[in-house]
């Protein structure tokens, strides 16, 4: 069953294995060879590009792990060495955690960074190693690893057909309670390579000799992506895009990628980081339960080309890390705290410049735009992601509610002459806020046109009164005033960061007030918050309170947020976003109002997600998300169209009958990468009041659907 062979491995003879491989639950139908040569284990699968690829992990102590890392552009060929004498590197941070000052493991407000903390390096005992494949991929797992309170195994999941490669440490602790974070990379102990390569933060590429890597570099890159020349071919690392990313305030690029020796580790090596520091607000790092299993992963893609192509071959698994176009929908993103009113009003304040320009504001006065903000930095970034519609929110400086009126007016005037002047026929920037008043927590107001509002309403001030050039003017000063406003302006409203953050405790707190039951609020807003690296879901916090709201009864619904601040064309924005795409036929002009947008919002009618996977279509009997069906068989059809970058793990059709979830999770291994295909699924819906969708990828990627409401 094993064959035998007898192969040098660095400059030894191989003998028999101590540790034999177990393959019960191994088929080499699965297109990955793995298959045991003494104390070696060599996997061999094809690329897809009619070249092929080959790795092989020596079991022996006292030797690097992998022994060969070779590539062949043709079918026909021998695959080639590009690189001998290779380990994996897991470096971990790990710091206690204060559960009970902190609300336990739904946590964001902490600082890990200022907590004392621990440093361990990854060992390992070659004690156990098994091969299992499932579709047309494989896996090998090798243990034991062990990192300070960790315990563990490695594990490689191989994709015939694709050139990829994820590398984890999949490893546990009882400590309680944990937090961490995790380097991971490769370290050579023979030849090391040629060449280091990256893309600098603004696309370009450098390429530099091993020589300048004496010593530790911490690079800047985009696309979160590095890459050495070998001999024959390359090799890039990367992260998984979004599930690497612990959620910040900042989404400043923080130099996730290293290359070089370090003071651990004299060796050669590269691979992906964490700065411990974070942007030094609040930083959460990753949780780790005791007993969870914390998957620690980096993609490995191999190349017989340039490292210029692998590290391109790296960015189509994120489309270049834009949102690709979708027939009839529009691209929606929201809640960004760029204080760009705030930062016009400063600049302002200085002394202009030859290059400074003029704008127009609603009340007929002129105003001076600062010749560094004509053009800002979030505005470009957003152009250049695919993004077509941003919605705001400004004033999260804390002292708005208390403001006086002349001093509100004269900021939102000026946020709603910015917003038109930076939209147009291809983008729109919609005006928005994060009041956080009035109602408990925090929330997230959306008018469909400028709305001059004031945050608070003295004893004896009418609740509207009119400005001579700007119009009405609401005074809100309580619950009720919030929702009358809501409903006089066709206005929504949204718990922000539901159930963490500012918002611990709601929407759950307030479920039953009338603004809340009103079709005015919307719901909660999802973001992958905070991070559990053993979950095989994004933001499972919010995918909970969709599925509590949606048994409720009201229909609710939850679009993404980012929920960010200051953004600049250097940042590492991508991997802390996710977007909505909204069914709309076209895109609104400022000038005209955006109505058709919180009409697709308050329908249900889009999609969230991280960006990699889309679901074009999505149909219960015919019926889309936000839409009613009648249920008149014991089954209905769930049709779904989907396309995707990254290879899909699975999908899950979630329902409620009032009271409890049920899940249904539907296995998609058998598709490669960058595909698309339609789902036709019959489910026994009886008794159930709503159904939705979510589909998750191998890098924990993923997008859902709004509920599909059931009536019998």
């Amino acid at each position: 069953m094993i064959g035998v062979a007898v192969v040098c491995v660095l400059g030894g003879i191989c003998r028999a294995a101590d540790v034999g491989l177990d393959v019960i639950g191994y088929d080499p139908a699965c297109g990955v060879s793995i298959e045991q040569r003494d104390d070696c284990v060599h996997v061999s699968w094809p690329l897809g590009d009619g070249g092929g690829g080959r790795m092989i992990f020596d079991l022996a102590m006292g030797r690097p792990l992998i022994h060969e890392i070779a590539v062949t552009p043709d079918a026909d060929g021998e695959p080639a060495a590009m690189a001998t004498g290779l380990d994996p590197v897991i470096r971990l941070r790990v710091g206690n955690r204060d559960l009970a000052r902190r609300d336990g493991w739904t946590i964001f407000f902490d600082r890990m960074q200022r907590k004392p903390h621990e440093t361990f390096e990854a060992e390992w005992q070659i004690t156990e190693a098994s091969a299992v494949s499932r579709h047309r991929r494989a896996t090998l797992t090798l243990g034991e690893v062990t990192a300070g309170p960790f315990r563990g195994l490695w594990r490689w999941t191989f994709f015939a057909d694709h050139a990829f490669v994820l590398q984890e440490a999949v490893l546990t602790t009882h400590r309680d309670p944990v937090a961490y974070l995790y380097d991971a990379g490769l370290v050579y102990r023979d030849e090391p390579p040629e060449q280091i390569a990256w893309n600098d933060t603004a696309g370009s590429l450098h390429v530099e000799p091993v020589g300048a890597f004496e010593s530790v570099r911490h690079l800047a890159v985009r696309g979160r992506a590095v890459s050495a020349k070998l001999d024959g071919g390359s090799l890039a690392l990367f992260p998984p895009p979004h599930r690497y990313f612990y959620p910040l305030d900042f989404s400043t690029n923080l130099k996730n990628v290293w290359a070089g020796r370090t003071e651990q580790e004299p060796n050669l090596g590269f691979g992906i980081r964490h700065d411990p520091a974070g942007d030094d607000r609040f930083v959460p790092w990753f949780n780790a339960p005791p007993g969870t299993a914390q998957e620690m992963g980096m993609f490995l893609l191999l190349s017989p080309g340039s490292p210029e192509q692998a590290l391109a071959a790296a960015a189509q698994l994120t489309r270049d890390d834009r949102f690709a176009r979708l027939p009839e929908h529009a691209v929606f993103t929201s809640h960004y705290h760029v204080e760009h009113t705030e930062e016009m009003r400063r600049a302002q304040q200085r002394g202009g410049s030859a290059g400074d320009s003029t704008g127009r504001l609603p009340s007929g006065g002129e105003y001076r735009i600062p010749e560094r903000l004509e053009n800002p930095g979030f505005v470009r970034v957003m152009r250049d992601m695919g993004i077509d519609i941003a919605h705001l929110a400004e004033f999260h400086f804390g002292h708005t509610p208390k403001m006086k009126t002349v001093d509100r007016l004269a900021r939102l005037e000026l946020l709603h002459a910015e917003c038109q002047r930076l939209s147009d026929e291809r983008f729109l920037l919609v005006p928005g806020e994060e009041p956080n008043v009035h109602l408990g927590g925090h929330w997230i107001s959306l008018f469909p046109h400028p709305v001059y509002w004031v945050l608070n309403r003295p004893e004896g001030t009418p609740w509207v009164t009119k400005h001579p050039a700007l119009g009405p003017v609401f005074h809100v000063g309580s619950e009720a005033d919030v929702l009358r406003l809501l409903q006089a302006q066709g206005g929504l409203a949204w718990t922000a960061h539901p159930r963490i953050k500012g918002s611990t405790g709601f929407p759950d707190g307030y479920r039953r007030r009338p603004f809340f039951e009103s079709d005015r609020f919307l719901g909660g807003a999802w973001k992958a918050m905070p991070a559990d690296l053993s979950r095989p879901r994004l933001g499972e916090r919010v995918l909970d309170l969709l599925d509590d709201m949606s048994n409720w009864g009201a229909a609710k619904y939850v679009p993404g947020e980012v929920d960010v601040f200051q953004i600049e064309p250097d940042h590492e924005l991508y991997g802390h976003m996710n977007v909505n795409y909204l069914r709309l036929d076209a895109l609104p002009r400022f000038e005209g109002g955006w109505q058709s947008v919180l009409d697709a919002l308050q329908s249900g009618a889009f999609f969230v997600t991280t960006g990699e996977v889309l679901i074009p279509d999505f149909t219960v009997d015919g019926r889309r998300s936000g839409e009613r069906v009648f249920i008149v068989s014991d089954t209905l059809a769930i049709n779904v169209d989907l396309s995707w970058t990254f290879p899909l793990a699975f999908a899950e059709i979630v329902s409620g009958d009032g009271r409890d979830v049920r899940r249904t999770r539907i296995d998609l291994g058998h598709t490669p990468a960058f595909g698309s295909e339609t789902f036709t699924w019959h489910v026994n819906l009886t008794g159930q009041r709503w159904v939705r969708l979510a589909v998750w990828d191998v890098a924990t990627n993923g997008a859902f659907t709004q509920p599909v409401w059931l009536e019998e």
